[in-house]
């Protein structure tokens, strides 16, 4: 499977319900943000706090173009929790932040339009 940061790629292939039902995404509150220069595309290093039953995750996030780290701090976000870690250079990346591309293919974060409390499920 092939993910594309563009605004018209092709819709993916369809899945059963209980596919959806696997992968756990879940809103959390960024605490902090730092540059990350020694990855290999422009990234943040984030920490985000899911709440009392997923805690406090890390993440690398390529939203340089969009976001600067002092806006980043208190901002909600979705992630997939339930993805193995991933090593991004020197750094383990706990969770996978979510956005969608923007006209340009730069990444704008996906987040509720209301506050929810952090851990809240996507259903």
């Amino acid at each position: 499977m092939h993910l594309s940061h563009e605004p018209a790629a092709p819709a993916a292939d369809l899945i059963g319900f209980d596919d959806f039902l696997k992968v756990d995404i879940r809103i959390g509150t960024i605490l902090s943000a730092e540059p990350y220069p020694q990855a290999r595309k422009p990234a943040f290093k984030l920490s985000i706090d899911f709440g009392p039953a997923i805690g406090i995750k890390k993440s690398s996030a390529q939203i340089t173009e969009n976001y600067t780290v002092e806006t980043l701090p208190g901002r909600q976000v979705a992630a997939v929790v339930n993805f193995p870690p991933r090593q991004i250079g020197k750094f383990l990346s706990e969770v996978l932040t979510l956005g969608f591309a923007d006209a340009d293919g730069a990444v704008t974060l996906f987040a509720p339009d209301t506050s929810v409390p952090n851990g809240s499920r996507l259903f």
